[in-house]
């Protein structure tokens, strides 16, 4: 009887999972020893998207993009990003250890401009993040106030940015938000360490306890949908080895994610989403080291936050990432001056 009702609840959810866009990119945040904290984060799409690492010092003036009352802040603190389009930030890490990931969803629907608060581009949105607080905590008691607009951003090849942000710091606290049905979704608290894409996350969390009671230990799903990669980051990030040894440790969330990753020129049309690996970021939040790996050139390249100046006499600096065979190992000094870029608008 109990193994009828199984496979019911299985054939059930099958239903359920063919009946959802099939999309990419997965985050997760392992918990070491003694407060060892990483991100890793896969990003996929259907094209190179001119990638590199930005270093941003504190106290830059910034603007959130576009005329249409963009939002204005100083940065407080420092950070590495890896941009997009040379107009976005779609990962990063701040000097306080406080890391931001964007991932697509297509389920995002950003509020209508019906008041006068300024507008913040989704292209800014994990800037303003990485620029302003140090914490989740901070993040996510500041950011329920709603003080602002966020709009969506068009990427240079016409396609509308839908995305979700998950934010996580230091000590391990994490927080997911999404835009649904116009309206700010925040979940908050260290146990929502993984991201996938659609569906929105309280049903992603739903399809993970359904595999859960199923029992991962004897069956994951394994297929490159956004649910089955939910279940799989899952249990492997807290399954895996728990150890305090950092390059351990690096190696143990690295190996997660390429499990979750889209093999090379895999896509679909009309589906940009729904596409190769194309790289995959990981934050060593307790030691300050942000690192970077191209799936096209396979050698994992690193940055080191305690060699980097962070001072508002500093000035922005870049690393190009693309056009680099050879290019491996720390990349720590081979930041050069360059100019910010504008964030991508409507």
């Amino acid at each position: 009887m109990k193994k009828n009702k199984k496979l019911i609840l299985a054939s059930t959810f099958l239903c359920f999972l063919l009946s959802k866009p099939i999309l990419a990119c997965t985050r997760a945040v392992y918990f070491g020893k003694e407060n060892q904290t990483i991100t890793g984060r896969s990003m996929d799409w259907s094209e190179d998207m001119d990638s590199h690492f930005y270093l941003f010092p504190r106290g830059m003036k910034r603007e959130g993009g576009g005329n249409n009352n963009p939002i204005q802040w100083t940065s407080k603190y420092g950070s590495v990003i890896t941009s997009i389009y040379e107009g976005g930030t779609a990962d990063g890490m701040n000097e306080k250890g406080l890391v931001a990931n964007l991932l697509f969803l297509t389920e995002s629907v950003y509020p209508e401009k019906v008041d006068d608060r300024p507008v913040l581009y989704i292209s800014a949105w994990a800037q303003y993040i990485l620029d302003n607080y140090s914490s989740v905590k901070e993040a996510v008691e500041d950011l329920q106030k709603e003080e602002f607009l966020v709009k969506v951003s068009k990427a240079p090849n016409g396609i509308y940015g839908n995305v979700h942000l998950a934010i996580s710091d230091e000590n391990g606290d994490s927080a997911i938000l999404e835009y649904i049905d116009g309206k700010l979704v925040i979940h908050h608290g260290k146990e929502y360490q993984i991201l996938t894409n659609s569906p929105i996350y309280s049903e992603q969390l739903a399809i993970n306890k359904y595999w859960k009671e199923v029992g991962t230990a004897n069956m994951l799903p394994g297929t490159n949908r956004a649910a089955d990669r939910f279940v799989r980051a899952s249990y492997y990030i807290n399954e895996s080895t728990q150890t305090a040894d950092p390059n351990e440790a690096l190696a143990t969330v690295a190996s997660v994610i390429r499990n979750v990753s889209v093999p090379r020129g895999f896509k679909r049309e009309n589906a940009p989403n729904l596409s190769t690996t194309i790289w995959r970021t990981y934050a060593d939040q307790k030691n300050k080291r942000y690192f970077f790996e191209d799936t096209a050139n396979p050698s994992l390249v690193w940055v080191n936050f305690d060699k980097l100046d962070f001072s508002s006499t500093g000035g922005v600096k870049k690393v190009i990432l693309t056009n680099k065979e050879g290019l491996t190992g720390d990349l720590t000094s081979k930041f050069k001056s360059a100019e910010k870029f504008e964030f991508l608008t409507e």
